[in-house]
């Protein structure tokens, strides 16, 4: 039988706890034992992007990171990107505003992956976006879109003086 570890983190805000076993991986412990489906698995070797969501701030691929080594650690989740009202964050309005989703799988490893592009870099060249989104794959939209969302994001949190 393998052995099963405590682990506590915070998650969206609210502390959690877990009981896991050691390989239980971060995507799997949001999905499966927290009931948080947004985050989605694609090529389950972190190639897509599908999966990112932030640890600390900084985007993680879930599907390569053990849920044991989140212990101790703040992850957002796209659950967790809107306001505790349910008002949407700038990213996520204009990924919507700008039409950067097509089926949405990929959507929230999107919107993790522009929420922290824009903490670091707020007023991104043409350049730094395509750098800062490389790492995530998206079937349908061909890019166009989601680069004009994340310009329009910056744009949004400018405009707001807020954070993403």
């Amino acid at each position: 039988m393998e052995d099963l570890h405590d682990i506590a983190l915070t998650v969206n805000g609210v502390h959690r706890t877990a009981r896991v076993p050691a390989r239980r991986l971060l995507s799997d412990l949001l999905r499966h034992d927290l009931g948080l489906t947004g985050t989605h698995v694609g090529c389950e070797h972190g190639v897509c992007g599908c999966c990112t969501v932030l640890m600390d701030g900084d985007p993680v691929r879930s599907c390569l990171t053990f849920a044991v080594t989140a212990a101790g650690h703040a992850v957002t989740t796209v659950e967790g990107l809107a306001a505790p009202d349910g008002t949407p964050s700038p990213v996520q309005r204009a990924f919507r505003e700008c039409h950067g989703l097509q089926c949405g799988f990929c959507t929230p490893g999107f919107l993790c992956t522009v929420t922290a592009l824009l903490r670091e870099t707020p007023r991104p060249t043409e350049d730094e976006v395509l750098e800062g989104i490389s790492g995530n794959l998206c079937r349908c939209t061909g890019y166009q879109n989601i680069v004009k969302s994340v310009h329009r994001a910056a744009e949004l949190l400018a405009e707001s003086g807020g954070e993403a």
